[in-house]
């Protein structure tokens, strides 16, 4: 089935804001904070992600990301923003709107990261919040779909809380740690009743 494209112009906000965060797309200054949490946070990543390549933080691997990354979103293809807390400005994770699909579909599919040091503390639920609010109003989708392990019971909880709803299991969905591994499915309408917006801020 062809897809047409219906869907807003490429220059997306510079900041989505949510309650305590606001997340914008990476930059070159944000190279050492980013390695910093990621380096200290590799062992409570590692569980959850794509195994890590070789160079995955060196400054040369950041700057290659960011070119891709700003392609992405010319091209309406994903979003990428880092999470940042509001008061000092931390940089406490990452979260991507990737695989955007138009016309007849209108959907993109939600990651995210946390480091380590704000693991636990609600902000990631108020990142995920104020993106599907950013997600459905500013860039016109209809379906967020997320995927997570069986056992990663923080983000089942993650998701439920913000409105997910579980939808299924998908066998070696996704190769998570070297190995092909079993998700469960979920997904956000932008229909569905849930408290999403309240409290969301519009995009500054």
């Amino acid at each position: 089935m062809a897809l047409f494209r219906l869907g807003p112009a490429n220059d997306i906000a510079n900041f989505v804001r949510g309650e305590g965060v606001y997340l914008r797309p990476p930059e070159m200054r944000d190279y050492e904070a980013w390695a910093e949490l990621r380096e200290h946070s590799r062992a409570f990543l590692t569980p959850w992600e794509p195994t890590w390549p070789g160079d995955d933080l060196t400054r040369a691997a950041f700057r290659r990301r960011l070119r891709r990354h700003a392609q992405e979103i010319a091209e309406d293809q994903a979003y990428p923003f880092l999470i940042f807390r509001e008061g000092d400005d931390a940089l406490i994770g990452g979260l991507t709107l990737g695989q955007i699909k138009r016309g007849v579909a209108q959907s993109a599919t939600l990651g995210y990261w946390m480091g380590l040091p704000f693991a636990g503390k609600g902000l990631m639920s108020r990142s995920v919040r104020a993106t599907a609010g950013f997600a459905f109003t500013s860039l016109r989708l209809h379906r967020i779909e997320a995927a997570c392990l069986p056992h990663n019971e923080a983000s089942i909880k993650l998701l439920e809380r913000n409105g997910f709803k579980r939808e299924g299991m998908a066998r070696a969905y996704l190769r998570i740690n070297g190995l092909w591994q079993d998700h469960i499915l979920y997904a956000l309408l932008e229909t569905d009743p849930l408290p999403l917006r309240v409290g969301r801020r519009d995009r500054a």
